[in-house]
């Protein structure tokens, strides 16, 4: 997990397209800037860092189930219940799954689980587009290779 860059995902440990689930591990950093100030002596996992794992999470489960064709983005967020602390040095365990999917949105449930015991949850909306610009298709294909996603699910539409 590089929090400092937004990355938050370690790796893919499952992706099921035909059961439109996905599994993925994140390692909380033992130290990082974010925790001085949430909380001094006492570092919590921000919330809203924790809803931004699981929608990284659900968008590469989108991602596989566009074939790469396309690109997810958080449109809203919904039923986010914070439910456990997540602390420096943690390993999550996100799980995600699609819902519902049409006209150019979908959305997912996901929760995070800590050592098998639930931390969070939230159901998430995405509107997904064409990939706006070649740049970001390349990006997104340098994370999917170092996360693990499968490379056959990488086409060149």
């Amino acid at each position: 997990m590089h929090l400092e860059y937004f990355h938050l995902i370690d790796r893919i440990a499952d992706l099921n397209v035909s059961e439109r689930t996905i599994t993925v591990e994140a390692q909380v950093p033992q130290q990082n800037t974010i925790f001085e100030g949430h909380f001094p002596g006492y570092p919590l996992m921000p919330g809203v860092l924790l809803i931004e794992a699981m929608a990284q999470t659900s968008g590469w489960l989108l991602i596989a189930i566009l074939k790469f064709g396309r690109m997810p983005f958080l449109a809203s967020v919904k039923e986010a219940k914070m439910r456990g602390f997540v602390t420096p040095g943690e390993t999550l365990k996100i799980d995600a799954s699609v819902v519902h999917e049409g006209s150019g949105f979908a959305i997912t449930s996901a929760k995070i689980s800590v050592g098998g015991e639930l931390r969070c949850n939230a159901t998430l909306t995405f509107r997904h587009i064409p990939f706006p610009n070649a740049d970001l298709r390349g990006h997104m294909e340098v994370m999917a290779k170092r996360i693990g996603f499968p490379q056959q699910a990488i086409t060149n539409d």
